[in-house]
């Protein structure tokens, strides 16, 4: 609607451009809380352990198959403006806790479709969104409360690491290599968790992936060290060092060609040989003050001129050209060498140490792989796999676990799975309802509904009766270890989850209900949308834009 208005003599006013269109007030309202219904049924047959995949094929038939929700949001091209809100809540949760996108992304659409019927009783949306803050609010106090201590000084922790990264690949189609994941996943994070002052930082980024097609799933390894995609630069190099020295360089072994143009002259045809080598000489002192420093192994962040290839052969060092940025900053940490920037500093007590440094083939490729590091703060995953997309989901199902196992290293919390959370923060939240009263209880009433959304679906996606399951649910939350209650998809009962093993990091729990609550909140109170005119293409000269317009 462009014209928005009328002067008091009935002249319409132009306050829009030609080709705006605006929706408001309940219309607006529908429109939004419908498109975000939307995305949430998209994902949600893909909950739990039972759920279903997905199949993406992009405008260029690229073909994706996953049931991991925030690869699924990411493929998909949404066009809508409220549908794109749910997705960059999705990928929120992706970067902060890596795992629950798909538990947010279905609460949230839960949370408006509830909304909306609060809407049709004329329940103003500020008051929804009041009630669905204080819930939110007394869901953070009951899972603080509810929360396990994991204590990270206890040499057992690890187990539970294990037990959440199995948690988290319950869903994913790696059918039995889950536990072989789940070891790696554990032993990685072991191995880059450090503490700082009194806190624990477990940095995923320092876990390096690497995909290779062939072999197995079983036939994934982790690597205490960090695999190169690279070979060594000179036929002649040792492809294998043990006990390696590694020398870790951020300057060019070239000789670096002048800023300017320059002529020399040389009249004595004996100085031509002595000027030519002069830079073989250059070259030949640059090789020295690395094998001086006592290295077997050199990692160049910059280029190696061919003639000092061939000293570097000669000398028996093992060199590597052009390395990336990131992958010099994890064999840092993980060799405790130290990257140097002038040849003239390195030291021996600059090198990193690694057991083994070997160039070996993977499929039609040749790596080199630095292992054996001793309290390696970088370690790197080899996955294997017979087909491409398999080891695609592969690497979404150990992304996920690496970062559940994360998450308890750096809140040490944990919470039971399978939807029993869930179903006591709702009960929870019913009894605090009354308290609160007027008609922001029938708002904290509808976020307690919401909740019980995860096992309803839990139920649904493993072909259970899901009302016959919300009443046992219920039930069993009314008694002594009610908290640990949740839904069993395999035997189709309700079931105690903490003994089940199926447990889950509570930062992930936090921070689903957060940002779904957020994302509804937003919505709710938009009443107004509207959406700018496609701008003209600017119009074209007379024969086309190879000809000339008329004055010329």
């Amino acid at each position: 609607m462009a014209y928005l208005t009328q002067t008091s003599g009935g002249q319409p006013v132009l306050i829009l451009k030609e080709g705006t269109s605006r929706s408001r007030g309940k219309e607006a309202q529908k429109n939004n809380i419908a498109a975000a219904k939307i995305i949430a049924e998209v994902v949600r047959s893909t909950l739990g352990p039972r759920g279903m995949d997905k199949m993406i094929v992009d405008s260029i038939g690229d073909i994706t198959i996953t049931n991991d929700g925030a690869t699924i949001l990411k493929e998909m091209d949404v066009e809508h403006p409220t549908a794109k809100m749910i997705v960059e809540v999705a990928k929120t949760q992706d970067d902060m806790v890596g795992d629950g996108t798909t538990t947010t992304v279905v609460f949230a659409g839960e949370l408006l479709k509830k909304a909306e019927d609060l809407l049709d009783q004329n329940i103003h949306a500020t008051i929804i969104v009041s009630g669905y803050r204080k819930a939110v609010q007394k869901c953070m106090e009951v899972l603080d409360k509810l929360g396990i201590t994991v204590d990270l000084e206890d040499a057992h922790y690890t187990d539970t690491l294990k037990k959440v990264a199995l948690t988290s690949m319950a869903s994913k189609t790696i059918g039995t290599a889950r536990e072989h994941f789940a070891e790696i996943a554990k032993e990685a994070v072991k191995a880059i968790a450090e503490k700082r002052g009194d806190t624990w930082i477990a940095d995923v980024d320092n876990i390096q992936i690497v995909k290779k097609e062939g072999k197995s799933l079983q036939d994934t390894e982790l690597i205490k060290g960090i695999i190169l995609d690279k070979e060594a630069v000179h036929s002649d190099m040792p492809k294998r060092v043990q006990k390696a020295k590694i020398a870790l360089v951020n300057a060019p072994l070239e000789i670096e060609k002048t800023e300017t143009s320059a002529e020399i002259r040389i009249r004595d045809p004996a100085k031509i040989t002595a000027f030519l080598d002069k830079e073989t000489n250059m070259l030949k002192a640059m090789v020295e003050k690395i094998k001086k420093a006592g290295t077997t192994v050199l990692i160049c962040q910059k280029g190696i001129d061919d003639a000092a290839q061939h000293f570097l052969a000669k000398e028996g060092i093992l060199a590597v050209q052009r390395a990336k940025d990131s992958d010099m900053d994890k064999l840092s940490k993980a060799t405790d060498g130290k990257i140097t920037n002038n040849l003239d500093d390195l030291k021996p007590e600059d090198l990193g140490h690694a057991e083994l440094v070997e160039e070996r083939k993977i499929g039609d490729v040749k790596m080199i792989f630095i292992e054996g590091c001793k309290d390696p703060k970088a370690v790197s995953i080899l996955i294997r796999a017979g087909l491409t997309r398999m080891m695609d989901e592969a690497e979404r199902a150990i992304h996920d676990a690496l970062a559940v196992a994360a998450d308890v290293i750096e809140k040490n919390k944990i919470v039971a799975g399978g939807g029993a959370i869930e179903a006591e923060l709702s009960k929870e939240l019913r009894n605090y309802a009354v308290k609160v009263g007027g008609r922001e209880q029938l708002a904290i009433e509808a976020f307690a509904e919401s909740l019980e959304i995860i096992p309803k679906t839990l139920a649904e996606n493993a072909g259970l009766e899901k009302i016959d399951i919300l009443v046992a649910l219920r039930s069993a939350h009314e008694k002594p270890k009610g908290q640990y209650m949740g839904v069993d998809v395999f035997t189709g009962k309700v079931a105690n989850m903490y003994e089940k093993d199926v447990i889950e990091p509570l930062s992930v729990k936090e921070h689903a209900i957060k940002s779904a609550t957020e994302a509804a909140s937003m919505i709710l109170r938009i009443d107004d949308v509207i959406a700018g005119g496609k701008t003209k293409a600017p119009p074209m000269p007379p024969g086309g834009y190879g000809g000339m317009p008329p004055e010329y």
